[in-house]
């Protein structure tokens, strides 16, 4: 959903009530707050990983050859490791069972491209033992996507012209997006202590490098729990505008 979505200005269905007939929508504030939110997190998790970026790993591994080494020591030989463009963009995909990495990972020797990569290689360990929470975020996805394109503007499309069953299809949507983002916790933070687990038991990072790895998973894990702070104070926008119309 886009910032401009979040932030048109509406005049004549808001909660609130201005001069001259023109509402005032106080539930804004829920809309910049998770925004903040979430800008705050990206911030700290591209902090953290351009502090040990710089930092080069005692091994020498860069981020594939660590994740390699993390795969194969697991038995998964059939898990491909492709790069892919862009910074932190990193990603595993169980369909064709591939680890992709970035470009600012891939080739890094870095502390911070290492513990990405083992993190990543934590999906795929997952994967291989058929952790729950991951599969049933795989199955979510497509519901996941379809309820985050069209809720908005089928909520707002109800909101305007008084129809309460779109309004109530619109929420039900959005609220498949946020299950979506609640089930990728337990992924996420799982994967991380996965990766962190191995990388100290492999000797893949020093004692002290681990620190600075668990600072970058630690930085990286708080960017999914703002994004879904940030959509739950979404939901309840909805919720609240869908009451006041309800209302009238």
């Amino acid at each position: 959903m886009s910032t401009l979505t979040l932030l048109t200005v509406n005049y004549n269905f808001a909660p609130g009530r201005g001069y001259g007939g023109l509402s005032f929508d106080w539930t804004y504030i829920l809309a910049i707050l998770g925004l903040v939110l979430t800008l705050i997190a990206q911030a700290q998790v591209k902090s953290a990983f351009a502090a040990y970026s710089r930092v080069r790993s005692s091994s020498g591994l860069t981020g594939a050859e660590a994740a390699r080494m993390i795969l194969d020591s697991q038995g998964l030989f059939n898990v491909g490791i492709e790069r892919v463009s862009g910074s932190l963009t990193d990603h595993y995909d169980p369909r064709s069972k591939t680890l992709r990495l970035s470009d600012s990972t891939f080739g890094s020797p870095s502390v911070a491209a290492i513990s990405v990569a083992a993190h990543e290689s934590g999906h795929a360990l997952q994967d291989k033992v058929h952790y729950r929470p991951l599969l049933l975020r795989s199955t979510l996805v497509p519901a996941a996507q379809f309820g985050s394109n069209l809720a908005w503007p089928i909520f707002l499309f109800g909101l305007i012209f008084s129809m309460q069953p779109l309004m109530t299809a619109g929420i039900i949507l959005f609220s498949l997006a946020v299950l979506f983002q609640l089930i990728t916790l337990p992924v996420e933070f799982d994967a991380s202590a996965r990766a962190l687990r191995i990388l100290e038991g492999q000797r893949i990072l020093s004692e002290q490098e681990l620190q600075g790895g668990r600072k970058v998973l630690r930085a990286a894990g708080l960017t999914y729990v703002a994004a879904l702070a940030s959509s739950m104070l979404q939901l309840i926008r909805l919720l609240l505008l869908s009451n006041s119309r309800r209302r009238r």
